[in-house]
């Protein structure tokens, strides 16, 4: 669709995805430049002010290298003159003139009278147009383009948009009509209308979404298991009992919650969240355990080669010679993997451990009865489905180390049961945290003194190579091995499946005790004696991301060291990585990465593994989300009544297209 005679504005329109009315008139402001004056008895030094009157000195322009400078004299219509400085907008210079009168934004010194200017408008801004909305835009539209091309269409009488919300809860809660809504938005009065338009597009969301989770719930609890034979609970209490090491009470009400629903009738869908180290392996572990009780086959999905090679050495450890394990991934020969499929086939394996190669079109399990995804927000929608649909009705095990608070994991994850462990198995991780201004001979210290310890030092960098100007691993890399030849192995996501091995075995057995790598290592790599992560521009990551890489280290339950570095950082960046300073706590840090977070911050939520939400902001508008919860539930609950069915047959389209996100 076309919405303006210039093929540019249609061309950056459509690569923004808005190639329909609805789509326009939905992508809504980030921001709003606010044109009410301010009274100018109460202006504030540094402060941000608004001001309207004329010009009553010729312009003056200097250019000092790069830098322009424009400069004048200013009355307000009370009389009071203030010095006027536009920095680096030559443009405006010609456009000036001496008794024309103009709104102006700037900030105020209040030492010389001087406004420096954000943003100048020629002529008084009309009363009801005080608060002009901003766009997210590319270069090739500039905002007045945008807002004009919205309201052409949003006030057009012919435009027609059905509300979602029920009547009766638009009553209930004083909503506008969602037409009102998104004028209220793009054209505001004043501020109460921005919020009344945002309290009606989040509060459909938040029902919208309560809906679908309540529906795929209700759906999937509808599946039953067909011949299962109910697991020994007290073969499950004599294997834990014959471990080395005591659970946490947490780790068994996650394995009693586990089993329970594997004995039950309707499948198990569960998500075991739980913060860096506290011992979600070894709960999924007796899991699978209490599958091969039954006669079944488990399977467990990890995200990368070295976290499957992991998984399989300690369980083999871990159980013996008493249950085959396999190893199915993408690095084996074809001979060896002709093998492995065949004993998959079989069933001369019990549990099988494996990448995306599990899910193979190939791959045919003899009895698949439970499948566990590490890490599930790592792997695609599809990739979780298709290996799930490889058994008859399989029990599902999704694990995530993005813990969050359980009443939000309750709401987030309503098509699913949630099993949260906070305890950890060693009584004291001993973890400092620094945030240190980028110094190489300040971190080789920190270096040396580990390599005295005999003890293994992670380098984290966020690039592979070839950035300018950045720390990329190779660089990194370099400047370590020169600086200690020979002690470094290099991991990165581009290196073979052997030199992946390699570079991690040599950092293992401490051949290379100094490993640089991407953040290839976050997840599940287990180094009990390493006690100290480099992080090079750590304001590159979020905070749920630093404490996932952080929680490498200090496994052993003695003091580490996590450095946090940066170089040429903006304040309020480096004051957010400081909250890694104050806590360990990776639910509380999860709540402030939420927190600090948008609504739309896509990226973000799909690395944290949580849905994205347009509108609504899963911690700011959390109370929403409760109140939309138990309106969905009351919808549910009387879907016989014909103001419901419009908003129920929308939610089952969506829950449709959703409900295999965890899947």
């Amino acid at each position: 669709m076309k919405f303006s005679k210039s093929d540019r504005i249609n061309l950056a329109l459509e690569n923004m995805g808005i190639d329909s009315i609805d789509a326009l008139i939905h992508h809504l402001p980030r921001t709003y430049n606010d044109f009410t004056l301010t009274k100018e008895t109460q202006l504030a030094n540094k402060e941000r002010v608004v001001i309207y009157g004329r010009l009553v000195s010729n312009p003056t322009f200097v250019k000092k290298g790069k830098l322009t400078i424009i400069r004048f004299s200013f009355i307000t219509m009370n009389n009071n003159f203030f010095n006027i400085v536009i920095f680096n907008r030559p443009y405006l210079y010609r456009s000036l003139n001496l008794s024309d009168y103009y709104t102006i934004v700037g900030h105020y010194d209040n030492s010389n009278r001087t406004i420096n200017v954000q943003t100048i408008v020629k002529g008084q801004i009309p009363s009801d147009e005080m608060i002009k909305p901003v766009y997210s835009l590319p270069s090739e539209i500039e905002n007045y383009q945008f807002m004009n091309m919205v309201r052409k269409y949003l006030f057009n009488e012919q435009i027609s948009i059905p509300d979602i919300v029920p009547f009766s809860l638009m009553q209930k809660y004083h909503l506008i009509s969602h037409l009102d809504a998104l004028k209220h938005i793009h054209a505001p009065k004043n501020f109460g209308d921005v919020h009344a338009g945002l309290r009606v597009l989040k509060y459909e969301e938040c029902l919208l979404f309560t809906l679908q989770t309540q529906i795929i719930r209700k759906e999937n609890k509808a599946l039953q298991k067909s011949n299962k034979q109910m697991i020994d609970t007290s073969k499950i209490n004599d294997f834990i009992r014959s471990l080395k090491f005591k659970l946490t009470h947490d780790q068994v009400i996650a394995v009693r919650e586990i089993i329970l629903d594997m004995n039950n009738q309707s499948l198990m869908y569960r998500l075991l969240q739980g913060d860096v180290g506290t011992g979600k392996t070894l709960v999924a572990e007796i899991a699978m355990y209490g599958a091969v009780l039954r006669n079944d086959q488990a399977a467990i999905m990890a995200p990368t080669d070295a976290l499957a090679h992991q998984h399989y050495e300690n369980m083999k450890k871990l159980f013996g010679g008493n249950i085959k394990v396999g190893l199915l991934v993408g690095s084996l020969s074809s001979g060896e993997r002709k093998e492995v499929l065949e004993k998959i086939k079989l069933h001369e394996f019990d549990i099988i451990v494996g990448t995306h190669a599990l899910f193979s079109e190939d791959v045919k399990y003899d009895k698949l009865g439970l499948v566990v995804i590490d890490e599930q927000h790592k792997f695609g929608v599809n990739q979780r489905l298709l290996l799930a649909s490889k058994g008859d009705n399989t029990d599902l095990l999704l694990m995530s180390a993005t813990p969050i608070p359980r009443t939000l994991a309750l709401t987030l994850y309503g098509d699913l049961d949630v099993s949260t462990l906070e305890e950890y198995p060693v009584d004291n991780r001993d973890i400092v945290t620094k945030v240190l201004e980028e110094d190489d001979k300040e971190v080789f210290r920190y270096v040396e003194q580990s390599l005295k310890e005999d003890k293994r030092v992670f380098v984290v960098t966020p690039y592979v190579n070839s950035l300018k100007g950045k720390n990329t691993c190779e660089d990194v890399f370099a400047r370590f091995n020169k600086r200690f030849l020979g002690k470094v192995s290099l991991l990165h996501g581009k290196l073979s499946s052997e030199e992946k091995e390699e570079a991690l075995n040599n950092f293992i057995n401490g051949d290379t005790p100094i490993l640089v790598s991407t953040t290839v290592i976050e997840v599940g790599i287990d180094v009990k004696n390493a006690n100290l992560m480099v992080i090079y521009d750590a304001p590159s990551f979020g905070l749920a991301s630093l404490h996932q890489i952080r929680g490498r280290i200090g496994r052993d339950g003695n003091k580490a060291t996590c450095l946090l570095l940066y170089q040429d950082e903006e304040q309020e960046d480096i004051e957010k990585l400081r909250i890694l300073e104050e806590t360990l706590d990776g639910f509380k840090i999860a709540e402030k990465d939420l927190a600090l977070r948008g609504p739309g911050d896509m990226n973000g939520l799909k690395q944290s593994g949580m849905p994205n939400f347009a509108f609504a902001n899963i911690i700011s508008d959390f109370k929403m989300f409760e109140i939309a919860r138990n309106d969905a539930t009351y919808i549910l609950n009387n879907a016989s009544n014909v103001e419901f069915k419009s908003i129920i047959q929308k939610a089952k389209e969506l829950a449709d297209m959703n409900k295999f996100r965890n899947v």
